[in-house]
């Protein structure tokens, strides 16, 4: 027997946002994680294999302790620890809002990057890299 036509498309929204809340549901539960086991207290996570090694900051360092005062609405911080890690929480806000938007909406969402978009974020990540290494850039060191 078919169902109700509010029915059914009140059936096709549930299912169409079940992925967006349940990657929104892993990201939660991973900064919740991070909020609770703190990053700055010894031992909890693995130490950068690049800092170990080489003393230089990579791309990703001080990223968990950023989550964790992100977490904690110290958002100076956050960005003093690493500004692109931060970029990166908020510019997944950005994009997850607008699929969450579309899949309720019944609309499909792609990200279409061309090669030119991968190689500029590249680009951006080395130049953070090296630039966070180098005595001038030292505010972007964690």
């Amino acid at each position: 027997m078919p169902q109700p036509r509010s029915t059914a498309a009140a059936a096709r929204v549930t299912s169409g946002i079940a992925a967006p809340l349940g990657v929104l549901a892993g990201v939660a539960a991973a900064f919740a994680y991070v909020g609770t086991v703190d990053p700055n207290a010894p031992g909890h996570y693995p130490v950068c294999p690049l800092l170990h090694f080489t003393g230089l900051y990579c791309p990703g360092c001080g990223g968990l302790r950023s989550a964790y005062a992100v977490v904690h609405g110290e958002f100076g911080t956050a960005l003093g620890l690493n500004a692109l890690a931060v970029a990166g929480y908020g510019l997944f806000a950005v994009l997850w809002t607008v699929w969450l938007v579309r899949a309720a909406r019944g609309r499909p969402f792609t990200v279409r990057l061309r090669p030119a978009h991968w190689w500029a974020v590249g680009a951006v990540v080395l130049a953070f890299a090296v630039v966070r290494n180098l005595p001038f850039g030292a505010a972007l060191a964690p």
